[in-house]
């Protein structure tokens, strides 16, 4: 059993926060079904609420794609933790990514958390995020919704099934989606072997969904959500 997996779930705004045994499934299954959930962020400035609407799968040492592929390291540690907890890393020397761990203890894969709607928190995001022209690009694509919601380093490892109202991540269970809502393709920014795995999951005509780029080599400075932004 894994400490808190059937704790009693706190509610927040009327709904129940995700546990533990959500994230302790095949990534290929918890990606998907966090399409639709609701990601909790209390920074300082006070809480901020997300509607997640895209997201990718990363299965560890199976996938090239992965920081975990050639095994574990310093950076990537947090992936090989225990479910529910997040990975946060840095790309290109200037923007944070937010991943949530998922399967078993060990066994490194994550979901990229991509795109989102913000819900509450809104003016937080906007002082973070100035340059966007509309409320739905504050948090497109996984640069962005980072930098709208303060993720950084200090975040990596960050337990998100504390059911803890103070905590400063979380997810609540939302509004799950159907099967014919949601979309799925290569991951974005991907190359190699990984390239083609359809492992993006996005939903249909959402405004905030962030738009398909193929991998390319780095050899310019990268815009905010151009090159590889993957775990």
């Amino acid at each position: 059993m894994i400490a808190g997996r059937d704790r009693k779930p706190s509610t927040s705004s009327g709904h129940s926060y995700l546990p533990r045994s959500f994230f302790d499934r095949p990534v290929l299954d918890v990606a998907p079904d966090l399409l639709g959930r609701v990601l909790v962020r209390t920074t300082p400035e006070g809480r901020m609420r997300l509607r997640i609407t895209e997201v990718e799968a990363y299965a560890g040492e199976a996938d090239p794609g992965s920081h975990a592929y050639r095994g574990r390291t310093e950076r990537n540690a947090s992936m090989f933790g225990p479910p529910g907890h997040a990975y946060v890393y840095f790309i290109y020397g200037m923007w944070y990514s937010l991943n949530l761990v998922c399967g078993p203890e060990g066994q490194a894969s994550g979901v990229l958390i991509r795109a989102g709607e913000v819900l509450e928190g809104v003016e937080q995001a906007r002082r973070r995020r100035p340059k966007a022209r509309k409320d739905a690009e504050l948090a497109k694509g996984p640069a962005r919704l980072a930098t709208a919601l303060a993720v950084d380093r200090e975040l990596n490892g960050a337990d998100v099934c504390s059911h803890d109202d103070t905590a400063p991540l979380g997810i609540l269970e939302g509004r799950p989606q159907k099967h014919d809502a949601i979309r799925t393709g290569p991951r974005t920014g991907v190359g190699g072997e990984g390239a083609h795995h359809p492992w993006r999951f996005w939903l249909a005509d959402d405004p905030t969904v962030s738009p398909y780029r193929p991998h390319k080599p780095r050899n310019r400075r990268p815009a905010l959500d151009a090159g590889r932004t993957t775990p």
